[in-house]
């Protein structure tokens, strides 16, 4: 029973099957702790049934993990009533998932709605004229796949406070063991993953408490190794992205501005990477013959007799530290 227009009722749905399968290829199941892997479409109840969301649309299927009777193959239809009026903030999510962000991103420290309410928007059009005038939709479901139970690999929201932080070292090292086989693509997608665990057990600390703190600072050295996996794949672009989100955190990272330094001098962003290069310089002089061959290698490499003469004259030492950094621990 929920509260709507300060009245309480109970909302409405209605089920019904839009496909069946022969009877030879239909058989029930029973599911415990077992995924499910299954497409779908939101509906507005309207005549021309206007999608909203479309997973084939999207290119990724949904799965869930339940412990209830379905019929494998069947496509069935749900009415719901225009009670559901936190849809638009579920559709943002999964749009964020398949998209491959974290759905979290950009979020203050407050429930969905307040977030929603301080941005006063989506970012989705049809999603925000949802917001403002509910409606009753149309969910269309076809199940593709059942996974054995508890097989699946676990996904951040189905695990307590503590398997998370338990987790965590593990990726971290998984990730360490994958940059030294140069596996940097599944590098990145292990320091990604336990990002995405700080981050959620993070959101439920308010900003000033000690632990909100502290996984903050947990959270520097996986996004320190994920950009040096981005710098190895050329993904410039996000290597600026997140080292800039880091900075405007935690000012003055070294690692971080010279990460940066380096992807804004790969693009040939000149005023930029010679800004981070002179905090660099500034923060570690010892570093100075480095930034200087960047510099050189990035924007003088037309001007080759220049270009060479410059190298030479400044040719790092063997005591000098290296280029490169190795990863954090």
């Amino acid at each position: 029973v929920k509260q709507f227009g300060g009245q309480w009722f109970e909302p409405q749905i209605q089920r019904s099957v839009v496909q069946l399968l022969p009877l030879s290829l239909v058989h029930t199941v029973v599911f415990l702790d077992t995924s499910l892997v299954f497409h779908f479409q939101t509906l507005l109840d309207n005549f021309e049934r206007t999608v909203i969301d479309d997973s084939r649309r999207a290119g990724q299927p949904a799965e869930i993990f339940v412990g209830k009777m379905f019929k494998l193959g069947e496509v069935a239809e749900f009415w719901c009533d225009a009670v559901v009026s936190l849809y638009p903030i579920v559709s943002k999510g999964m749009r964020m998932i398949a998209q491959g962000k974290d759905p979290l991103e950009g979020q203050r420290h407050m429930c969905g709605m307040g977030n929603l309410f301080h941005y006063h928007s989506t970012g989705y059009p049809e999603l925000d004229e949802l917001m403002r005038t509910p409606q009753p939709l149309i969910f269309i479901m076809e199940l593709l796949q059942v996974g054995d139970p508890m097989s699946y690999h676990r996904e951040s929201w189905m695990m307590e406070k503590d398997e998370k932080l338990q987790t965590v070292p593990n990726l971290h090292m998984q990730g360490n063991a994958l940059v030294k086989q140069r596996e940097f693509r599944r590098a990145a997608s292990k320091y990604k993953e336990a990002v995405l665990l700080l981050k959620t057990v993070q959101s439920k600390e308010m900003p000033s408490d000690i632990d909100y703190i502290n996984l903050g600072r947990m959270i520097i050295p996986l996004e320190l190794n994920y950009c040096q996996c981005m710098l190895e794949l050329e993904e410039y672009y996000e290597v600026i992205e997140h080292t800039t989100e880091l900075l405007e955190k935690h000012k003055g990272n070294f690692k971080a501005i010279y990460q940066r330094a380096r992807a804004h001098a790969a693009l040939f962003n000149e005023d930029e990477a010679r800004k981070d290069f002179a905090i660099v310089e500034k923060l570690d002089p010892k570093f100075k013959p480095f930034v200087r061959l960047n510099l050189l290698n990035s924007f003088f490499f037309d001007d080759k007799a220049r270009g060479q003469a410059l190298r030479q004259q400044t040719a790092p030492h063997h005591d000098s530290p290296a280029p490169y950094f190795t990863l954090e621990d």
